[in-house]
């Protein structure tokens, strides 16, 4: 059975809004939203799931996500590429829903109400 948790989806087009949607945590739904295969940066009590070859291919760079995760303490300016999809830490390395203060940090960022 698959899981279903709350995500921040960052697309690197400005002219797609960032959003928060109840997404199934599979390979398969998040590879779908990246792009491609996946790589995961742990920060905190969260996660980010880029895609792992985003800098060979030249997807566009994700400003709004490297501006929230630099934000956050994490420098991924160089490769953060493409949609970006944030999740919290569940236990045993899993996914999780994404905290509240990232929701209210990309509300504030963005100036928009995100809801999911």
């Amino acid at each position: 059975m698959t899981k279903r948790y709350t995500a921040l989806i960052i697309p690197a087009r400005i002219s797609e809004p960032v959003r928060v949607e109840t997404i199934e945590t599979d390979q398969r739904t998040l590879q779908g939203l990246v792009g491609g295969d996946l790589e995961r940066v742990s920060r905190g009590n969260w996660h980010v799931y880029l895609n792992a070859e985003g800098v060979i291919t030249q997807l566009p760079a994700n400003l709004r996500a490297a501006q929230l995760m630099n934000d956050c303490g994490l420098d991924l300016a160089g490769v953060a590429r493409g949609t970006a999809v944030i999740l919290g830490h569940g236990g045993h390395g899993e996914d999780a829903d994404v905290p509240e203060h990232l929701i209210r940090l990309a509300e504030e960022f963005f100036d928009t109400r995100l809801i999911a």
